[in-house]
């Protein structure tokens, strides 16, 4: 039997193993570009369940550790991979409701419900993606959970899954051209393994020094020494991804930071500097970062507002709270009954910020293609919003799942727009009639955003191989519409041949 501990641990396990993991995940996404990458959000998502996890005692349930475990990656599921991770969790706690212990029946039928709440979640599954690799898996495990004990059935998942992972490439035309397995489905087995490390012998798989404590969402540093008098209480952590553009120098930042902080913490990594810091002022710190790379998983807490907060814990009155909004940049808000309409976008950058808003956008929430924000960022927008429909503005095909969950979740008539990129977004803003009703909106706002084709000019992150191209560390590329049609070495040639090739591409269809 799996105890209630033993899952609470695997949990944990399998979140350390992802996470060790994260950076070899990454580098198996199909298009070499730097973005929201699959190990970032797989990693992020499942550690936004340790903090709950960790508070859990020795005699609790399977069914409270699998609840806690699902509440928490629903909340905090980053891009599409981190939503189905989600998903196949949130599955797999509602079979061991009213469990105190597991047996081979009941992981099988968990893993089962999780698989089927997965792929009624995706409109369109794709075949050949980490939902192939948990159906196999659980399809696989049906015929032999009978006679196997727990842990024999989730040696056999983890076989089975790695397996899967195999013929990955067969099953989906655009692994196999790259020349890759699927990155969700290789994140998932690490997961998978390093949960079976604690049913086989009860140890925790350790976090590397890179891409640890720094992918555990919900665990940051929190100073006992904080007060009303700190002026560094500004708990900031991010990673400085290395760039050929922007090599990093890790010591020059480091310099950096201990003169505008303290608590410092750097670590140099081959691809990667990890930062720790507590400062006044996040925002300058931010700045100088990115002299040395893109910024990623980027994490600021107020340790003095966690101060206030323990200080007057247990001293609220009781009696009725509003649902949390899960954010202190978006307080909760009712609904106004009064007010129509409120709009939520994703975007990235002081200009785009104020055009959006200058369109008429209530909340903006941080993030784009090199930080995908989580469910729980997006819910606490739509909620601070007093509005009864509030409209998302995704701007990015990996942020629309957790935007539709999201919706999901909120007290109040939310729905996403089919806005995949910035261009779409604004012209979906444009189409907005304050006078008409939120049905029409959709139409007039989607037919408006899919109208629009747009280019993006970016640079290869590693060298790969794809759709017969080689492609080079550093080399620009230029794509549309998911394809690349353009490889220069000169950003301004590969904007103007994207321009002509995409208006072409335009005219024919």
């Amino acid at each position: 039997m799996i105890t209630g501990a033993q899952l609470r641990d695997s949990i944990i396990s399998g979140a350390n193993n992802i996470s060790n993991f994260m950076e070899t995940v990454n580098e198996l996404n199909v298009f070499p570009v730097p973005d929201g990458d699959t190990g970032t959000n797989m990693s992020m998502t499942i550690n936004a369940s340790l903090a709950e996890l960790a508070k859990l005692p020795e005699d609790c349930t399977v069914e409270q550790a699998s609840s806690v475990a699902a509440s928490a990656l629903l909340r905090g599921a980053r891009g599409n991979s981190g939503v189905i991770l989600s998903l196949l969790f949130r599955g797999f706690s509602k079979k061991l409701q009213g469990k105190s212990e597991a047996d081979s029946e009941d992981l099988y039928n968990s893993l089962r419900k999780g698989v089927d709440s997965a792929y009624k979640a995706v409109m369109k599954p794709t075949e050949g993606t980490m939902l192939t690799v948990a159906r196999v898996a659980a399809e696989k495990a049906e015929a032999v959970y009978k006679e196997k004990t727990p842990l024999e059935l989730w040696e056999y998942i983890c076989e089975v899954a790695r397996e899967t992972l195999k013929e990955t490439p067969e099953l989906l035309p655009v692994l196999k051209m790259a020349g890759v397995v699927d990155s969700g489905g290789q994140g998932l087995v690490y997961i998978f393994e390093g949960m079976l490390e604690v049913f086989k012998g009860g140890s925790i798989v350790e976090l590397a020094e890179i891409g640890g404590d720094m992918a555990a969402e919900g665990k940051g540093v929190f100073s006992e020494e904080v007060s009303p008098e700190t002026e560094n209480c500004y708990c900031t952590e991010f990673l400085v991804m290395k760039t050929p553009e922007k090599p990093g120098d890790a010591e020059k930042l480091r310099a950096y930071l201990e003169t505008h902080g303290d608590s410092v913490v750097v670590v140099d990594d081959e691809s990667l500097i990890k930062c720790h810091v507590h400062t006044g002022d996040p925002g300058r710190i931010l700045s100088k970062a990115l002299e040395h790379g893109y910024l990623t998983k980027l994490k600021i807490e107020n340790m003095l507002e966690q101060y206030l907060a323990r200080q007057t814990e247990g001293k609220q009155a009781q009696g009725a709270k509003a649902p949390k909004s899960g954010s202190a940049e978006f307080p909760y808000a009712m609904a106004d009954p009064s007010r129509e309409y409120g709009f939520v976008a994703v975007c990235s950058g002081e200009g785009l910020e104020a055009l959006f808003k200058d369109l008429g956008v209530d909340r903006i929430v941080s993030g784009g293609q090199t930080m995908n924000p989580s469910t729980d960022d997006i819910l606490s927008a739509i909620q601070s919003i007093p509005a009864k429909n509030v409209i998302v503005l995704a701007n990015n095909k990996n942020i629309i799942m957790a935007s539709e969950l999201a919706c999901k979740l909120a007290d109040r008539k939310a729905a996403v727009l089919s806005a995949y990129t910035i261009p779409q977004g604004i012209s979906a803003m444009l189409a907005f009639d304050p006078a008409s009703p939120l049905s029409e909106n959709l139409i007039a706002m989607n037919a408006a955003a899919e109208n629009v084709v747009t280019g993006s000019v970016t640079y290869a992150a590693r060298d790969s191989d794809f759709d017969g191209k080689e492609l080079h560390e550093g080399e620009m590329l230029g794509m549309s519409g998911g394809k690349l049609l353009v490889t220069e070495h000169d950003a301004g040639k590969a904007a103007l041949k994207l321009t002509g090739r995409t208006l072409k591409r335009r005219r024919r269809a």
